[in-house]
């Protein structure tokens, strides 16, 4: 991680102006000699944070008009959307919203990866699912959280498409952060190895609708968990 800079501060700043709803919706961004004032900062600072939040369509320019806020569904950098999502009480929806794009994902990859795989992505992935028994039985969540990443960032190598890895490695640290919340509950591990048994055994198949469906039932599993263990978990 590089160090903080004021510009990343004022962004956040801002960020939260928003999400708190003291700026709305298409409301104007005040004059930069205002915001410099505001947060005591310089006004090439302003103009940097602002160009940083329209680089994520956080804010739109009107010509001749000024600089104003867009709707959160047209965000597009990671980080704002993410933080826009768990803002309040939505840290559910990011959960769901990450399964949801995972099932989208994965499974086609998974497809592929029944007719693109080696002999080494395969040993990897049972190495990940031997990692994973033997994290689960040591009760050392880290490990195995660590394990259950690594089997999936698997399937994407065996997919042979370097595009889907890329766009994986951007949600990291989400991805990691939501599964050690549900990997803390030690039935989710035991349905997780289950079933990343069957996501391989669906691989080696070669045959892809086998393999997509495996993998869609995984996420079926990660789902019901999810909902069952963690959103509204049984006393």
């Amino acid at each position: 991680m590089g160090r903080r800079t004021l510009v990343d501060d004022l962004v956040d700043g801002l960020l939260d102006d928003i999400l708190d709803g003291k700026l709305k919706p298409h409301d104007a961004i005040p004059p930069e000699a205002d915001i410099a004032k505001a947060y005591e900062v310089s006004r090439l600072t302003v103009r940097e944070a602002l160009k940083a939040l329209r680089a994520q369509n956080i804010l739109y320019v009107k010509a001749g008009r000024g600089t104003f806020v867009n709707p959160s569904d047209n965000w597009t950098g990671l980080d704002a959307i993410f933080k826009a999502a768990s803002h309040g009480n939505g840290a559910d929806q990011v959960s769901v919203g990450l399964i949801e794009m995972r099932r989208m994902v994965e499974t086609g990859a998974a497809a592929l990866a029944a007719k693109r795989h080696t002999p080494e992505h395969a040993e990897q992935m049972r190495e990940c699912i031997a990692d994973m028994k033997r994290f689960h039985e040591a009760g050392d969540l880290d490990r195995f959280v660590e394990a259950d990443i690594a089997f999936h960032d698997a399937v994407l190598k065996a997919s042979g498409n370097p595009f889907v890895r890329a766009l994986f490695a951007q949600l990291g640290q989400l991805l990691y952060m939501t599964r050690r919340e549900t990997s803390a509950v030690p039935e989710i591990q035991l349905h997780a190895i289950e079933y990343h048994q069957k996501v391989l055994d669906g691989i080696l198949s070669g045959d892809a609708e086998v393999s997509r469906r495996t993998m869609d039932e995984h996420m079926d599993q990660t789902y019901r968990d999810y909902e069952r263990y963690v959103h509204h978990p049984q006393p």
